[in-house]
């Protein structure tokens, strides 16, 4: 009656084998560390930079504890944070000797400490969040009215292209405040050039201006097109701060939007909050633009006079170029970049696809200026970078562009790489900004921890003391479901905050009530006089449906928090969530397998240890089982 097969108790062993080996990482700590990652897009951190960044700690006689490559850069760790400091300043001297134009970025970090084999095993500590760990949290207000300028004159010059390819002329298109006027000599032209723009440009308001031969068409965005490109200002500039912090190597950055215009960029960990208020606020902007290729004109720039409406640049491999100030084409315009070979000849090659716009003005570029120069730059910091200059070899058409010519492979993908990162939508500025030093941490630490040790105490002081052997087995069950709790947020690399140490808190005193539950429904078992063994199994049986029912409704509550709540809110939903399911799991199961070991196997019981049994004065056809 009360015995488990064999293979529940395999299982239940398993489980808390488990649950052990994925809670152990976090009680090893961090080890200070300083990373070293690509400042520029045009620049990549690979073998070579590890093998410098070993000699330069070498010549300057820093020990480390290690040096490794990932994907986001070169990181070493060190024994304590002194060491990590002299070993920063280091490296910021050998891979920025120009700190007005630095190459890489030189980061503080902090590394798990955990042993190799539980990082193979993916058992990995919990992230903290910005209240646990310390580290800065930014409020960043995006300019909403540079989007909409943006996005105007990106319209403006789509709108001369459709006239142009539809024959239609106009006395001028300008950009006037928040609206673009197109300026006609006589009215028909203008009613052809409205029936275009009605089709072709839903998202425009259009209104008729003017009288004689001065007659405007203006043309405004419509209130959707107004609230379309917000929101795309705010989630390409939240992508491309999502890239930015990679380079900070900040492991759970927190980037969430308030309000309308406003994003709450959090990350917990860093220690040097000036870097990363440098990377943050940086503006990149990705351009297409002519090459300059009038004879003498490139030699004239290398003298100092450099020919007006140009600028002078250097190419990969150093060669100097010549490039015109007039963009052709941004990177709004680029929906994919993938590498790729070139068909014909098999060369290493980038595929780009441009939008409905995008292409039309490129098929126009590329048809007037065939066997000449188009360079692609990335604009950051007023300075730009020429990324690649191909010759265009014919028209092209449709929105799909190929470029290719003395690239490799690996140079191929780092161009679509960076082609398809993009740039800020729109400008941001920092408004608020806010550190929390790494002590203040440590102190919620300790006293998130010292909350939930005595809690646990007291609960199982209690417990023991009223319900003896029962309560012992109790708290065991309550033990393991912490364990789980623990090991299930770290397996789930959650982030674990100030509210998610209440949610355990409240977890453990929640789930020893489905405990409760099951020891009070044994003793009415027992006081209906039943024997020790239908006692244990009727109350397990009796008391799961009460049980079930009372986590699913606290669950049904949970779940309302995580979808409907945010920030603090969110992070208590997500620990109460899961400890409500490791607790069915625990106080049912765990505790069942226990019971069923200590009296499982005895045919006779006299009685149970589950304290005192009371009896009814007036009920004399059973006889009481006290405790021993």
């Amino acid at each position: 009656m009360n015995r488990y097969p064999l293979w529940k108790y395999i299982l239940i062993a398993i489980a808390l084998l488990l649950g052990f080996i994925y809670t152990l990482p976090n009680f090893f700590g961090e080890s200070p560390a300083v990373q070293v990652s690509s400042a520029k897009a045009t620049i990549k951190t690979d073998g070579k930079t590890l093998e410098r960044a070993e000699a330069a700690l070498q010549a300057a006689s820093i020990a480390h504890d290690g040096t490794f490559l990932d994907t986001v850069g070169v990181k070493v760790r060190f024994k304590d944070t002194d060491t990590q400091l002299k070993a920063k300043d280091i490296l910021e001297k050998e891979f920025n000797p120009n700190a007005a134009d630095p190459e890489y970025v030189v980061a503080l970090n902090l590394l798990s400490s955990s042993p190799q084999w539980l990082t193979r095993l993916h058992a990995l500590p919990m992230y903290l969040g910005l209240d646990l760990r310390g580290g800065v949290h930014f409020l960043l207000q995006v300019d909403m009215k540079g989007a909409l300028s943006k996005r105007l004159d990106s319209l403006a010059a789509d709108l001369r292209s459709q006239m142009r390819d539809k024959n239609i002329r106009h006395s001028g298109i300008n950009r006037e405040g928040e609206r673009i006027s197109i300026r006609f000599r006589d009215a028909e032209t203008r009613n052809k050039a409205r029936t275009l723009l009605e089709n072709d440009q839903p998202s425009l308001a259009l209104t008729e201006q003017g009288d004689g031969d001065n007659l405007r068409l203006d043309a405004t965005l419509k209130p959707t097109a107004l609230k379309e490109i917000q929101e795309s200002a705010i989630r390409q500039n939240m992508g491309t701060l999502h890239n930015r912090i990679n380079e900070l190597g900040v492991a759970e950055p927190v980037i969430t939007q308030q309000g309308a215009d406003r994003i709450v960029v959090q990350l917990p960990g860093v220690q040097d909050t000036a870097k990363a208020k440098d990377i943050l606020g940086r503006t990149a902007t990705l351009e297409i633009r002519m090459v300059d290729d009038t004879p003498g004109a490139l030699e004239a720039a290398l003298t100092g006079q450099v020919p007006f409406g140009t600028e002078l640049y250097v190419e990969r491999g150093g060669h100097p170029l010549l490039v015109k100030k007039q963009v052709v084409l941004t990177g709004d315009r680029l929906t994919d970049a993938q590498a790729g070979f070139d068909n014909q000849t098999q060369e290493p090659a980038v595929h780009l696809t441009l939008d409905s716009a995008g292409a039309r003005i490129f098929r126009d570029i590329t048809r007037e200026n065939v066997g000449k120069r188009m360079a692609i730059l990335l604009i950051e910091k007023g300075k730009g970078e020429v990324v690649t200059a191909p010759v265009i070899r014919t028209e092209i058409g449709g929105g799909r562009v190929q470029i290719s010519g003395r690239m490799s492979s690996s140079e191929a993908s780092d161009v679509a790489l960076l082609l398809r990162a993009g740039s800020l939508a729109a400008p941001m500025e920092i408004v608020e900004e806010r550190t929390i030093g790494p002590s203040l941490g440590v102190e919620n630490i300790r006293k998130g921890f010292h909350s939930t040790l005595w809690g646990f105490v007291v609960i199982a002081v209690f417990m023991i003391a009223y319900y003896m052997l029962f309560g012992l087995v109790s708290v065991i069950a309550l033990s393991a479901n912490l364990l789980f709790l623990v090991a299930l947020l770290s397996f789930l690399q959650a982030t674990l905050t100030l509210p998610g140490i209440a949610a355990i808190a409240l977890t453990l005193g929640m789930a020893i009530d489905s405990n409760v539950l099951i020891n009070e429904r044994i003793r009415d078992e027992l006081r209906q006089g039943l024997t020790p063994h239908a006692a244990i199994f009727q109350g397990y049986d009796r008391a799961f449906n009460t049980i079930l029912d009372s986590n699913i409704t606290t669950l049904i509550a949970g779940l309302a928090l995580l979808i409907f709540g945010s920030g603090p809110v969110r992070g208590f939903a997500v620990v109460h969530c899961l400890g409500i399911l490791t607790s069915l799991f625990s106080s049912i199961t765990v505790s069942r397998a226990l019971v069923n070991l200590i009296y499982g196997r005895r045919r006779k019981i006299e009685s149970l240890s589950i304290g005192q049994v009371w009896k009814p004065d007036h009920d004399t056809r059973t006889t009481a089982k006290t405790a021993k």
